[in-house]
């Protein structure tokens, strides 16, 4: 810059010796604009002004994003990087983020370059900065622009440190960034990529870095370079080697707590939770169940960019893993330890470790990095195994389920972040794949696996992770060599379970291993009455081929209705309730209507005896028809139940009573067969 441009500028002419370094500091913060950015990348050049005023710079500097960069850049280049830092994760961890709404991002792509308004950085078209301006590049906000290039500064900053402990200084950076990628709203996966970026820059590892998935401000601060000076305070002794395998242990924690945060925080938009890894396995192993002209979840990984976005954000993510040194075992290690993850003091930093042992690994992110490795191997089969223990559905998926779902309590089962439940579920499914149930400690041990996956199929909105959590509790339930235990747990659904959903299965296996028990029965023994004493000896017999399970399970079955519809006094909450339990009633009803129209059931399971001792007709379809005719009046007339609901909820509501009186007149003409 010549001399005429320099005079009366104040920048130039304050420099010091004319003033000391706090006065040009003062100075530099009432007088700096987007206007005089290139003078301060001038004079910033002066090694000594970087290292006296270079670090107080960085919370003048970052407002003025993206112009500013080039300036923050000499601050990392040219400062005292162990100050620089202090500021620089000071600035992390004062970053908040804010998020926007629809209105405002469409009103702020459509800014000309060289614009700002609230919240967004604009290019400029000065000479702020070396970098050409990109006419169709839309900037993301500039908490998030913050956040990309105070981690590049990171990167050159502790590439400078010249210290006998650097893990001390890396400890620091790396709380400050995964504190500031928590608060993190939106722009996820530019956030990641940066953070990506930031732990392959310091291991050292060549791999290259994955491009954004659309433009941002990552366009600006890549050309950005600037000769680095040396360290003014280094220190002779290199770091020991157990120094580096404790720098090696911060950068692979970190990266468990940046994949944590990153899955657990992915939307489950159209009902593809997490990276749907449970789904895609199931149209691997069961093709038959895929829905002919419905597109496949493996399909929308490799067509839909959102979900392409994701599997190779964290595809660089496993790889890096690799890189870093990160066993499976260790990370299965991780996963099996019952003890509780130790969470720190929100907004408190932690103390510098003193070994790579103190250091943990995130549990759920462990939990999850071993399920992308794992589902890696059966995804694709030109994949080599790496050194992964055989995960057995006893004692392994079960003592899985036990760390990661109803820690809160049982009433929290399946409420967990759905990309959580799709991880412990996809394990589970590759076990069965496999035939690795292995053999629970007692009866106790197995009805606690069957109890938490059956309630996660009720609980979790996702509607896939439900079907999965349903085959995987059908699938081990009748894994049992036990026809005893088997019973036993479906009686207890019935019994005491609250949720309908949850009985309406029960009410499925239950059918199924009637069927099953009883696929073989000749013709005539239709017409005898079965024995159950002599069979009960028979230890090869099902206890489902007898009259005892249906007995035993009847009263939950079909449950004694006359107090719940006999006199309705509150009729909106009374049709609340039906409808909830509506599932529930007509799996229970086309059971039974299959029971009695197959005519070679009737004397093996003494179906005559089932029907009358159970009073079915008196306390379960007697109250339930009159329910019916009752909603069914209110809903023809415009009555009580329509009051202001809309015609599409009249309409569904009129055709569930309607299809349950069609089944109970089917039960009935059945029954009188008899």
């Amino acid at each position: 810059m010549d001399a005429e441009m320099n005079a009366g500028n104040p920048l130039i002419e304050a420099l010091p010796p004319a003033t000391d370094y706090l006065t040009y500091l003062t100075l530099v913060e009432q007088v700096l604009t987007e206007d005089n950015l290139p003078t301060l990348h001038q004079v910033l050049q002066d090694r000594e002004l970087a290292i006296n005023i270079g670090w107080d710079l960085v919370h003048i500097l970052l407002p003025l994003l993206p112009s500013s960069e080039e300036c923050l850049q000499d601050v990392a280049a040219k400062g005292n990087p162990r100050e620089v830092i202090l500021k620089v994760t000071e600035a992390l961890r004062l970053l908040e983020f804010e998020p926007l709404d629809q209105d405002s991002d469409e009103e702020e792509t459509q800014e000309e370059p060289g614009a700002s308004s609230s919240g967004k950085a604009a290019v400029s078209t000065g000479e702020a900065t070396a970098v050409p301006v990109l006419s169709d590049t839309v900037l993301p906000p500039l908490p998030v622009l913050k956040f990309e290039v105070l981690l590049d500064l990171l990167t050159t900053l502790h590439g400078r440190v010249k210290a006998k402990y650097p893990s001390r200084f890396l400890a620091t950076s790396l709380q400050a960034v995964l504190t500031a990628y928590n608060r993190a709203t939106s722009h996820r996966d530019e956030l990641t990529l940066s953070t990506i970026k930031l732990i392959k820059t310091l291991s050292g590892t060549k791999r290259p870095h994955l491009p954004p998935r659309t433009p941002s401000g990552n366009l600006l601060h890549r050309t950005i370079s600037n000769r680095t000076e040396p360290d003014p305070e280094a220190q002779s002794e290199t770091p020991t080697a157990d120094e580096q395998t404790l720098t090696n242990r911060l950068l692979q924690s970190f990266l468990t707590h940046i994949i944590e945060d990153y899955i657990l925080t992915l939307s489950s938009e159209d009902d593809v939770p997490g990276f749907a890894w449970s789904s895609r396995l199931m149209e691997k192993y069961e093709p038959s169940r895929i829905i002919p002209g419905k597109k496949t979840f493996a399909s929308r990984f490799s067509d839909e960019d959102i979900f392409k976005s994701r599997a190779a954000i964290v595809g660089q993510m496993v790889a890096l893993a690799q890189d870093l040194g990160l066993k499976t075992s260790e990370l299965v290690s991780t996963v099996m330890d019952p003890e509780t993850e130790k969470q720190g003091i929100p907004g408190e930093e932690d103390e510098p470790p003193n070994s790579a042992e103190d250091i943990p690994l995130s549990k759920t992110g462990a939990l999850l990095l071993y399920t992308a490795r794992t589902i890696k191997q059966e995804l694709y089969t030109n994949v080599s195994s790496e050194d992964a223990p055989f995960i057995h559905i006893f004692s392994d998926h079960s003592a899985i389920l036990q760390n990661y779902v109803g820690v809160i309590g049982q009433q929290s089962i399946g409420m967990e972040p759905e990309a959580l439940i799709d991880a412990v579920l996809a394990l589970g499914l590759i076990a069965v794949e496999k035939n690795a149930v292995g053999e629970p400690a007692d009866d106790e041990a197995f009805a606690k696996y069957l109890q938490t996956t059956s309630l996660i199929s009720a609980n979790t909105p996702s509607p896939s992770l439900r079907g999965h959590a349903h085959y995987l509790t059908s699938t081990i339930l009748r894994s049992h060599p036990s026809s005893i235990v088997r019973l036993s747990f479906i009686r207890d659904t019935l019994e005491h379970c609250p949720y309908e959903n949850l009985k309406a299965s029960a009410v499925t296996w239950l059918k199924g291993e009637t069927l099953e028990a009883n696929s073989n029965i000749p013709p005539e023994a239709a017409s005898s009455t079965h024995d159950s004493n002599n069979n009960a000896e028979d230890e090869d017999a099902s206890v489902f081929s007898t009259p005892v399970a249906l007995h035993t399970t009847a009263p939950f079955l079909f449950p004694d209705l006359t107090l719940a519809y006999g006199d309705i006094k509150d009729l909106g909450e009374t049709f609340m309730q039906f409808r909830q339990e509506l599932g529930f009633y007509l799996a229970a009803l086309n059971f039974y209507y299959l029971l009695l129209s197959a005519k070679p059931l009737h004397g093996v399971l003494d179906i005559k005896s089932l029907h009358k001792d159970s009073k079915l007709e008196e306390h379960y379809l007697a109250p339930l028809k009159e329910a019916v005719k009752r909603f069914k009046a209110e809903l023809n007339t415009d009555g009580e139940l329509v009051g202001d609901e809309s015609e599409e909820w009249v309409g569904q509501a009129r055709g569930e009573v309607e299809l349950l009186e069609h089944v109970i007149g089917r039960v009935e003409t059945a029954g009188k067969a008899l």
